[in-house]
């Protein structure tokens, strides 16, 4: 066996030279240059530029004044906590409010007639105090909110109907003038 494997190793190995080298890759002879000649070197006429059209810059709208025709805030019977009702008319003032940082205002409290006049005043206080602490956490300025208690001297609605009585719980905001 060894002597058939020793006359085959050399007839082996030269087959796989001569397949390497017959797969060699042949080297292309690269292209020639073309030659340039004055006519390409001459500058070619550029277009003349067409006159861009005149823009006519429009300034930009002025903001839009502040509306500060606001709801009044509601208030439950007896109460100075904020109705969720209440949040998006307290949301849309701030908005309005922080377009002048400004202009002051006045928060005036006002409460129906169920109660003592003492109880009352103190509530339209609270319910006052109340608005104003909602409005500084929206980013408004306490230093622009002024508070005021009217207790039930200033009803907008009958205070012996429920009706009247549910208009008169209220907050309103006025600019101080």
């Amino acid at each position: 066996m060894k002597a058939l494997k020793t006359p085959l190793f050399p007839l082996i190995f030269a087959l796989l030279a001569i397949t390497v080298l017959s797969c060699k890759s042949k080297k292309l002879a690269q292209k020639p240059v073309p030659v340039e000649t004055e006519q390409q070197y001459a500058p070619k006429p550029q277009p003349a530029p067409a006159p861009a059209p005149a823009k006519q810059e429009t300034p930009p709208p002025p903001p839009a004044a502040p509306n500060y025709n606001f709801s009044n805030i509601q208030f439950e019977f007896n109460s100075a906590v904020l109705r969720t009702s209440s949040y998006q008319s307290l949301d849309q003032a701030a908005a309005e409010m922080k377009k002048d940082k400004t202009v002051k205002f006045v928060l005036n409290g006002n409460a129906s007639a169920e109660g003592t006049p003492e109880h009352n005043m103190e509530l339209s206080v609270e319910r006052a105090n109340s608005v104003k602490l909602y409005l500084v956490n929206s980013g408004i300025s306490g230093d622009n909110l002024t508070v005021k208690g009217y207790g039930e001297s200033n009803p907008i609605a009958d205070n012996s109907t429920e009706d009247g009585r549910i208009q008169n719980r209220r907050v309103e905001i006025k600019v101080n003038k």
